[in-house]
């Protein structure tokens, strides 16, 4: 009685032995680096469509006013304090975390930077004193974060409130002015480079700077694993807590630098400073591509999100439109990127 055949045999030896398993199912259309690249791409230039759609919008709503030159530097400027901020808060999204005391922390580092007592040491004493209680706040969060095993959402809540708290109890309700002529000589026309205030200059460097921590160092690469699957970062030789101490960190260090140049574009320091900058910073983050379940993030779209809100609330101003308008736009705008980020996110896994 003769025996079957197997599989490897019926191949010869020329052949080899047939295979254990089907081969591998080709991969999916947009799977590639390059294409997810490429979709990337696509969404920062229509963010950029959008804004030269406002821009537009606003040359013809209130020509004389929305393109003076006067106004575009303004609109530049607000975007600055603000976008540095989200530079920071991009960092901690994509690595699956989030931050709601950002407004707090660069409401408390600016009334503390504007003591009479810091102003003593001049504009040294006051860029010291806001960069180092933005780091201390970023440090409480980061370690309870990180090794408290606190939720994010909580214990920036708390920071939210501590912040606040404090910085009142610093103010005791009342506007610090800032008399250190050599920080509100900033803040002038005399001292603008080419047309460009150094608060742009200011902006144009931690941007650039971030995007060379995200795009290209180690410090990016560990980032975004730890946001994709922390886990998985985990068992690949990172330490996910140290990592996410140093990112609560940089935002601190990010909300240490928009507090001095609130205080160079306000010359004053006020326990309302930073309000609602978490929303904002936020939304702009999201709008820009930054995925709010974390692993992907891109700092060039959430300076085009910066732009788009700034750029929205300057023409809602120009043309005599109340607050609560604006609000109701921005609460449009987050839940059409939402939604965008949920179908992408849905056709990438199918």
């Amino acid at each position: 009685m003769t025996q079957p055949v197997s599989s490897a045999q019926q191949s010869g030896p020329d052949k080899g032995p047939a295979p254990l398993s089907a081969p591998a199912s080709p991969k999916k259309e947009g799977s590639s680096p390059r294409a997810s690249g490429l979709r990337w791409d696509v969404r920062n230039l229509s963010l950029l469509g959008v804004l030269v759609a406002l821009i537009v919008v606003g040359g013809i709503t209130e020509p004389d006013a929305f393109l003076d030159t006067g106004n575009l530097q303004l609109i530049l400027t607000q975007a600055s304090v603000i976008g540095v901020v989200t530079v920071g808060v991009t960092f901690v999204i994509t690595s699956g975390g989030i931050d709601l005391s950002v407004g707090a922390m660069v409401a408390l580092a600016s009334v503390w930077a504007t003591t009479l007592a810091t102003q003593d040491f001049g504009f040294a004493g006051i860029l010291f004193t806001a960069v180092l209680v933005g780091l201390g706040a970023g440090l409480v969060n980061g370690v309870l974060i990180a090794y408290g095993r606190m939720v994010p959402f909580i214990a920036t809540l708390a920071m939210l409130a501590s912040a606040r708290g404090l910085a009142l109890l610093i103010t005791d309700g009342k506007t610090q002015i800032v008399t250190v002529k050599s920080v509100l000589d900033l803040g002038l026309p005399d001292s603008y480079i080419l047309g460009i205030p150094p608060l742009v200059m200011m902006f144009a460097v931690v941007t650039v700077i971030g995007w060379l921590l995200l795009n290209r160092t180690t410090f990016g690469r560990r980032t975004v694993a730890v946001g994709g699957n922390a886990e998985a970062a985990r068992l690949a030789g990172i330490d996910v807590r140290r990592q996410r101490l140093y990112l609560y960190l940089l935002s601190g260090l990010c909300c240490g630098i928009a507090a001095f140049m609130l205080i160079i574009l306000a010359g004053s320091g006020q326990n309302t400073n930073g309000n609602l900058y978490e929303l904002d910073a936020i939304a702009a983050a999201i709008i820009g591509g930054t995925l709010l379940s974390g692993g992907r993030g891109t700092i060039v779209g959430s300076v085009l999100g910066v732009l788009v809100f700034t750029t929205i609330t300057n023409i809602f101003a120009l043309n005599n439109l109340q607050s609560d308008v604006q609000q109701i736009a921005k609460g449009a705008i987050i839940v059409a990127a939402v939604l965008v980020q949920g179908r992408t996110s849905a056709r990438g896994e199918t």
